[in-house]
Parts: structure tokens; C-alpha cells; sequence
């Protein structure tokens, strides 16, 4: 479910299972590994999950800044952390 009452999405596992699977196959072709940090800047859409689960699944750590967050927090969040890519 989306922030909106009445905003929401339905997929089968299948097809959330094929989406993270091409995720993580995209995060590693940028080069994240096990351990490496990742910042997700999303709102509350299907690719903030998708993203969620394809950082698990190569065992990166992901950081989520929900998308209201201002520029100055965004950049505070990404230097605490060290992370090595941010998504949006």
C-alpha cells in the first residue's frame, strides 16, 4: 500500500521474486558487494521494497531515507554511513 488510501499494487511472489532478482543483478553490475553500504531516497512505491530485498539478498546494508527528507538531511544520512551508492 501506498501513502494515498486506495494507492496499492499487487504482484505474486514470482514476479517480486524475478524483479529483486534483476535488481541485485543490476547493483552487483555497479558493484556492490557483500557488505557495501547502499541509502534508498524513495517513496513508499514497490521499487522501495524491490530495492529493500535485492540489497538482502547480496547481503549489502541498505539505509532507506523516505523521499520528504531534504537535501541537507539526505547528505548527512549518506556521510554517516559511508554508503557507497545511493538509489532514488
Amino acid at each position: 500500500e501506498g501513502n494515498e488510501p486506495g494507492d496499492f499494487t499487487k504482484i505474486t511472489y514470482r514476479e517480486l521474486l524475478h524483479k529483486v532478482c534483476q535488481f541485485a543483478n543490476v547493483l552487483r553490475s555497479q558493484g556492490v558487494k557483500k557488505g557495501d553500504r547502499v541509502s534508498i531516497y524513495l517513496p513508499m512505491i514497490l521499487e522501495l521494497v524491490i530495492a529493500m530485498l535485492a540489497c538482502a539478498r547480496i547481503g549489502a546494508l541498505h539505509s532507506i531515507v523516505f523521499a520528504g527528507f531534504s537535501a541537507d538531511s539526505l547528505c548527512e544520512r549518506i556521510l554517516d554511513c559511508g554508503c557507497s551508492l545511493l538509489i532514488t
